[in-house]
This record gives structure tokens, sequence and C-alpha cells, in this order.
């Protein structure tokens, strides 16, 4: 039995990264940690704290003190908020609005990275988020960067909010919603989204999620080749 290795997944909003490390790290029986869960967890115990969102300090103070979990389900795991599940809380509209916001706030990245490391320690962890090549798991043997065109990233949500029967705005608003996170996610002054110089681009447009969980898992054999 080979080792599990640290596998770092980074790409804008809505680019199938979490889709993907979940299969890709149910393929290999990895650990799957969902960074941008743990951002919407806070964002969810912020609002029902009733603080507002440039309430810095009182947000910073709450993402120091709440216990985030994660554990296996179908067809996804299970997320955790001081052992109360929160899988479909985290996903409404109100958070998607706002979880960049709280995002951006150094000490509460500060805090959600040392957390993050913490699980990943051990190794066989497939994590994806906006800056885990760069910042969580800058040592990460396999980094990969996945990026989509802004429509094509639209009408995924579009359609897999449809699915999950949450309410949704058009195609058009979900577009100029990821293009303005895109910009925030890319602009903002901490771990702003930048692929990692060793990561590998892989441009999933025009790949069905099958394809690129294959290319990631051929990606992961080698370097584990590699590494033993």
């Amino acid at each position: 039995m080979t080792k599990g290795i640290q596998v770092a997944i980074d790409g804008p909003a809505s680019a199938g990264k979490s889709t993907v490390a979940k299969l890709v790290a149910k393929r290999f029986n990895y650990v799957y940690c969902d960074t941008g869960a743990m951002y919407r967890v806070v964002t969810l115990a912020a609002l029902r704290h009733g603080l507002a969102m440039d309430a810095t300090d009182q947000i910073i103070q709450l993402a120091r003190q709440i216990k985030i979990g994660f554990k296996p389900g179908e067809p996804e795991q299970r997320v955790y908020l001081d052992g109360m599940e929160v899988t479909q809380d985290i996903r409404q509209g109100e958070i998607d609005s706002n979880v960049s916001t709280v995002a951006a706030i150094p000490a509460v990245r500060t805090e959600m990275t040392r957390q993050q490391r913490e699980i990943a320690a051990a190794g066989g962890i497939v994590m994806d988020g906006r800056d885990i090549g760069t910042t969580v798991l800058p040592d990460a043997p396999v980094k990969i960067f996945m990026v989509a065109t802004a429509h094509e990233r639209a009408r995924r949500r579009y359609v897999e909010n449809q699915a999950k029967g949450i309410a949704t705005a058009s195609l058009e608003d979900l577009q100029k919603e990821i293009e303005l996170r895109d910009k925030k996610d890319s602009t903002r002054a901490v771990s702003p989204l930048t692929q990692a110089p060793d990561a590998i681009r892989l441009d999933t447009t025009k790949l069905s999620i099958d394809q690129v969980v294959d290319e990631i898992s051929k990606i992961i054999k080698k370097t584990q080749e590699q590494l033993h």
C-alpha cells in the first residue's frame, strides 16, 4: 500500500473543483477537505449571529471559536458547524453573496489555513480552494489549477442548483456574479487566486467530469510512482 500524498486543486469559482476533488478522493480512498465549505460555514455562523459583514473583529473571533467538521455521506459528504449538520444551509444564495467578503479577512484565512494544515498533515488528502497550492500546502507533490470559461462555469452552477432544488438566478446573472467573484478573488490582498508556478493547468471547459477525474488520477499515480 503506497502512502497517500497531498493533492491541491485550485481554480476560480464554479470550475468544478469540489465535484472533481470528491471523486478523486473517493477513487484513491483519500480524505476530502472542502476548504470553500469552511469559509461558507464561517459566513453562515456570522449571519446566524446577526453580524454585519463589516464586523471584522467579531467575525474573526467567531472563526476561532467554531468547530468545523466533515463526515462521509452519500451522495456527498456532510458538513458540520459545532456538531450540527449545515450541508444544505451553506449553499444558499445569501452565503454565495457574502462568502468572498469573509474569505478576504486575513485573520479568518490564517485560522482556516491552520485547521486545513492540521487535517492534511497525515497525507492521503485532496483539498480544493483558491490558494491551496500557493499558501495552504505549498509543498504538496500534486498541484492542479483548474480553469473554464465564465460562461461554462455559470452554466454548470445553474444546472447544479436546479438539480439540488436551490432557487437560482438567470444564467446571465450567474455569469455576472461569477465574473465579479473572479475579480474579488484575484485582486484581494491576502492569498489572491493565482496559479502556483509548479501547478499543472487543466482547462475543463470542454471536458466531462469523468475526463477531468481521469486526468488528475493519472497525474497522482505518476507522482506516487516517482516518490516511491
